[in-house]
């Protein structure tokens, strides 16, 4: 462990050591190794650190059998050659943060409710528990949230430690370990013990406060959004900007908001309703106006329509061959690029349109299917409609 000084401080942002060796990976990625170093690697659910040995930028850190390898876009150090390396610290106190949150989170969903997490991401924005439940109330999220905090406030001190398998028996660990050797215990006293090979701060205190964000069902188990430290910051500036916004927008006051937008959402379902009466009238005139176009004994109708979403027409089609009984119809809208089809026919039309659009969709390299009496699809083409209208003319 003497080369990974992340582990022996987890706040050493710069040190000097040697190359060891310059090579390509088998992606033909350069990487270094050092004799020492102060970058974390990729581990634990915990992001690697970047930074930079001498000016030459690291943007990738990896353990691959037992080799910590530093990844650079050219190979422009040297072997033997002294450095020195300087870590984001930002970025890495950030994960440090976020990282000894999920600890407290993890730790105070057991304690209150023996619920266990199956699994943690640390994302650049949020981070995420999955928890061994398809439910959790409200309720006891805000008990969580406030027990992790209360930790926070505290300002426990938290401690590293190198054991045994032997040794490991005698802390009450929240979780088995996954390995037998080189076990390293993050330990928050009287509160959490857990096998982590992730770095942390050295007190509860500095990561500042925990917000559980919103929770989402994934894979049958809840999944807890949450952020710790100066990302909380970020959030309550980004969503105080929002509310700001939206007050503007709806010349109504904060406390106000809420009750601004049910009154705008009522109004949009009550013009929404009306909008939605207004097309059906104009449906219907549309298929009067068709069908009464239609000369007797005819029983086909052909129509290539501009700008028309498949989804008007196939309600145009349904009432036309409810009212035309013995009519088929075949619809072509030309939608940019696209063309759209709609078959139907009358309960007295033997017409089969299922047959029929799998006769159509291979022309304009399109998907779609259907039944013997309505069918749809679409496809890409250079044709228009009037140019495939000729061609299924001639089937």
């Amino acid at each position: 462990m003497k080369r990974k000084l992340f582990y022996a401080d987890a706040y050493l942002q710069r040190d000097m050591t040697k190359v060891v060796n310059v090579a390509k990976d088998e992606l033909e990625k350069w990487y270094v190794t050092l004799e020492e170093t102060v970058f974390f690697p990729t581990g634990g659910g915990q992001p690697h650190d970047v930074g930079k040995i001498n000016d030459v930028v690291v943007f990738d850190v990896e353990e691959i059998d037992g080799e910590i390898r530093h990844y650079i876009a050219e190979p422009l150090l040297e072997v033997g050659e002294a450095v020195e390396m300087e870590i984001n610290w930002q970025r890495r106190f950030d994960f440090m943060q976020q990282h000894t949150g999920q600890h407290l989170l993890t730790a105070s969903f057991v304690e209150l409710y023996g619920i266990q997490t199956t699994s943690f991401h640390l994302g650049k924005e949020l981070v995420t528990i999955d928890l061994d439940v398809k439910k959790v109330t409200d309720e006891q999220l805000l008990e969580v949230e406030k027990r992790a905090n209360q930790i926070i406030l505290e300002n426990r001190p938290i401690e590293t430690k190198w054991v045994n398998k032997e040794e490991l028996a005698t802390y009450p660990l929240r979780k088995k370990v996954a390995v037998e050797e080189d076990i390293r215990l993050v330990i928050i006293p009287d509160f959490d013990y857990n096998g982590c090979g992730g770095t942390h701060p050295s007190s509860t205190g500095q990561i500042g406060t925990l917000k559980i964000l919103d929770t989402e069902m994934q894979k049958g188990h809840v999944r807890v959004h949450f952020v710790c430290g100066n990302r909380v910051l970020n959030q309550l500036h980004r969503k105080q900007k929002t509310l700001q916004e939206v007050t503007h927008l709806l010349s109504a006051s904060e406390d106000g908001v809420v009750n601004s937008v049910k009154v705008l959402l009522d109004n949009g379902k009550k013009h929404e309703k009306t909008l939605d009466e207004a097309q059906q009238q104009l449906l219907n005139y549309e298929v009067k106006e068709i069908v009464g176009d239609m000369k007797e004994g005819t029983t086909s109708i052909e129509l290539v329509f501009q700008q028309r979403s498949i989804q008007q027409l196939q309600k145009l089609a349904r009432l036309i061959v409810t009212e035309a009984t013995t009519t088929q119809l075949i619809f072509i809208a030309e939608n940019d690029g696209l063309l759209q089809i709609v078959l139907a026919r009358g309960t007295d039309n033997q017409m089969n349109m299922k047959q029929l659009i799998a006769q159509i969709l291979p022309i304009i390299n399109g998907k779609g299917g259907g039944s013997e009496t309505f069918a749809q699809g679409g496809g890409a083409t250079d044709l228009t409609g009037e140019q495939l209208l000729e061609k299924i003319r001639a089937f």
